[in-house]
């Protein structure tokens, strides 16, 4: 993975994150935005999914490179989108032959 693109995807992330959370005015108000009809309750629902996806990826990814997994579970699960951004960030490059 191009660790240039993704330290660069994650900036950009939480500059938006940022903005969005000042925009709202904090975590709760943020969430609350997204709790108030079906349309919102889908996108979450998406979210979630995606994510479980992702942490299957990341579970079988650390588990063939001798990393742990528990510790990113966490991370994604509590950071969302940026979990899986640092986990591919701080991945040791693997030559290949």
């Amino acid at each position: 993975m191009n660790k240039t693109l993704l330290s660069v995807v994650l900036i950009a992330f939480t500059a938006l994150t940022g903005y969005t959370l000042l925009h709202y005015g904090g975590l709760f108000a943020w969430l609350a935005f997204y709790t108030r009809d079906p349309a919102s309750w889908q996108i979450f629902a998406d979210l979630l999914i995606t994510m479980g996806l992702l942490l299957v990826f990341v579970r079988r990814d650390a588990q063939a490179n001798g990393r742990p997994f528990f510790p990113w579970a966490v991370v994604c699960l509590s950071l969302g989108s940026f979990g899986p951004l640092l986990y591919f960030i701080t991945a040791k490059q693997v030559r290949q032959a």
